[in-house]
């Protein structure tokens, strides 16, 4: 049973937190541009990714069990990183890409390309300054992530052996 639940934990991690962090990463560059429907498109991939992304951790914690590895070191930090993950993305990422679609406002609006002529000069400054920030937060989403994912390849100290 454990291999069962570790394919379907493996593929959810490539099916689910991959499609999360390839379009966080690339709403910085499309808010620079000020593509407003790749924006909304890549805001709506992250969100609903992120909901599905949670049969990651659902079954992980299914092999551990399986493993009987629940209370080992690597599995411990890889669940605490998965948390920290989750939390850079909920409160963070998500809402950052949020703020970015209301435009300069804030009103909930998404301006058109055109619509942003008079101000434009202030909603690049807004929108450069956002998208650095939505930058660095996407990219610690992405590591926290990488260090799960060489955790769940070197496993130091688990007894079931690299």
């Amino acid at each position: 049973m454990s291999k069962v639940f570790l394919s379907i934990h493996v593929l959810a991690a490539i099916l689910a937190v991959g499609p999360v962090a390839v379009a966080a990463s690339m709403f910085p560059a499309a808010l620079k541009r000020g593509d407003r429907s790749t924006l909304a498109l890549l805001h709506r991939i992250s969100r609903v990714y992120a909901w599905v992304s949670i049969a990651v951790p659902v079954f992980g914690f299914a092999v551990a069990g399986t493993m009987k590895v629940t209370g080992q070191t690597w599995v411990l930090v890889s669940i605490a990183l998965t948390a920290v993950a989750a939390v850079v993305l909920l409160v963070f990422v998500l809402p950052g890409q949020r703020a970015a679609l209301a435009g300069p406002a804030g009103d909930g609006a998404v301006p058109a390309e055109s619509s942003v002529s008079a101000g434009s000069s202030v909603a690049t400054a807004l929108d450069t300054r956002v998208a650095g920030r939505l930058g660095m937060t996407t990219g610690v989403f992405n590591l926290l992530w990488a260090v799960v994912t060489v955790l769940m390849i070197v496993r130091p100290g688990s007894s079931t052996g690299v």
